[in-house]
């Protein structure tokens, strides 16, 4: 039922964002921008179908994970309207800590740096996903079984979570005016794409901006946004896309450095790099040349 509720979801949402696509492609030539490339669209659809795939075979996993936790559920939401309310802010509350922690340690950002290395920002972006994120992301939505939610219900309330979030990837909208204190704009998340310094690791909510505001991770918009990874060259290759951190990742494993060095590359924060620092100064830790979310 799940499964079928999702699809019904996708073939109502599909015309729909496809035609809001085509409105900004013609946009965009009329106004003679430069937020499509060929090979940045192309890019973006091939990563979202190897990710599909995989959160396909996946699904079916975490559905039986989720339906085995719900059995020990230890409250109930009886009112229909407090259900699905619940759910929704709470599911985005969860959200925010998988997206903080994904950017937080390098082993998760490894996964999620697929969707930030578009050198653009539109509408297709929002599909350019976490390709490997699918093996564990909705281990962080198990406590919501516990709390009686329906694991179709966590399941559904995903994707719909999700289109919102696609929705979000435009530079066509402007501010919107008193929303932008409770919900994750199109302002709010061009932020969070920047690589900006002021704007790396800001404004993590998928749908509502007010965890950022109460956790210090939110930055408003007042600079233009530079989109991508700093540091990293652009690819339209999407093995490179997919693996390049990955390499990355194994190249610093494989320098002779101390094992909490090793350790540090794997769990510390993106950017961590480790300095052989004087006799004197040994024994302080060396500094993280990218702060730590968490």
């Amino acid at each position: 039922m799940e499964l079928f509720t999702d699809s019904l979801l996708v073939l109502i949402a599909a015309p729909l964002v496809l035609a809001l696509i085509g409105i900004e492609i013609v946009a965009n030539h009329l106004h003679d921008r430069h937020d499509y490339t060929v090979k940045g669209t192309l890019t973006n659809a091939s990563l979202a179908a190897v990710n599909v795939g995989l959160d396909v075979l996946m699904r079916a996993v975490w559905f039986a994970t989720l339906s085995w936790a719900f059995r020990f559920h230890v409250v109930r939401v009886p009112n229909l309207w407090a259900y699905w309310i619940a759910l929704l802010v709470l599911q985005d509350f969860a959200f925010y800590f998988l997206h903080r922690v994904d950017h937080a340690c390098r082993l998760f950002w490894a996964v999620h740096v697929t969707h930030h290395s578009a050198a653009e920002f539109n509408l297709t972006v929002g599909f350019r996903p976490s390709v490997l994120q699918p093996v564990y992301r909705f281990a962080w939505f198990l406590p919501l079984t516990l709390l009686g939610f329906r694991p179709e219900d966590v399941m559904l309330m995903y994707s719909v979570t999700q289109l919102y979030g696609v929705l979000v990837h435009t530079r066509y909208v402007g501010r919107l005016g008193l929303l932008e204190w409770v919900l994750c704009t199109p302002s709010h998340h061009r932020v969070h794409h920047g690589t900006n310094p002021q704007y790396i690791d800001k404004n993590l909510g998928m749908v509502f901006i007010v965890w950022d505001r109460l956790f210090g991770t939110f930055a408003d918009e007042n600079e233009e946004v530079r989109f991508g990874v700093a540091g990293s060259a652009p690819t339209h290759n999407p093995v490179r896309v997919i693996f390049g951190e990955w390499l990355a990742l194994l190249r610093d494993l494989r320098k002779p450095v101390p094992l909490r060095a090793k350790l540090m590359y794997v769990f510390g924060p993106p950017g961590w790099t480790y300095a052989v620092q004087p006799v004197e100064d040994r024994a302080a830790p060396p500094a993280p040349s990218r702060p730590p979310c968490l």
